[in-house]
């Protein structure tokens, strides 16, 4: 597990660029942190790493999953609505697993058999109004590998 700082709002938003410019079809990132600590701002800069215009990008809360055509296919579900597995199961979210792009889940924590076996978790912590602690943990090879470049950038 690793932790950075970001100092504000753009330098979110930079760190998810950095992110997204890395990701392969098959990598699953989860999102976990309270209202308001920046992870619809993250998810708009993994966007434009990925090459999708990250003013189309909204926190799905109504329509749970939203996928964005890119450099990869984006996937992006807000599970904060949901109360358990069958819920997100019955949104035809795991059809989603089936490596051909990216997955983005903000509120991970909500539901968390949502995570396959290998995938990428970053919690999201206010310090103050614009100083965000990412924690980062990785689950598996891959997701180790892809944080390791991330955060060497």
């Amino acid at each position: 597990m690793a932790a950075v700082t970001s100092t504000s709002p753009e330098m979110t938003y930079r760190m998810g660029v950095r992110l997204g410019q890395l990701l392969q079809p098959g990598d699953f990132v989860g999102l976990v942190g309270e209202l308001g600590a920046g992870k619809t701002h993250f998810v708009r800069g993994v966007a434009e790493g990925a090459g999708v215009p990250s003013d189309v990008v909204a926190s799905p809360t109504y329509s749970i999953v939203t996928t964005y055509p890119g450099r990869i296919p984006l996937h992006h579900a807000d599970l904060y609505r949901l109360e358990d597995h069958d819920e997100l199961y019955a949104t035809g979210f795991f059809d989603l697993l089936d490596g051909e792009g990216a997955v983005l889940v903000e509120w991970l924590d909500k539901v968390p058999s949502a995570a396959p076996r290998e995938y990428l978790r970053i919690t999201l912590s206010p310090v103050d109004e614009v100083t965000r602690e990412l924690e980062v943990e990785p689950v598996g090879e891959r997701a180790a590998a892809l944080a390791a470049a991330w955060l060497a950038g």
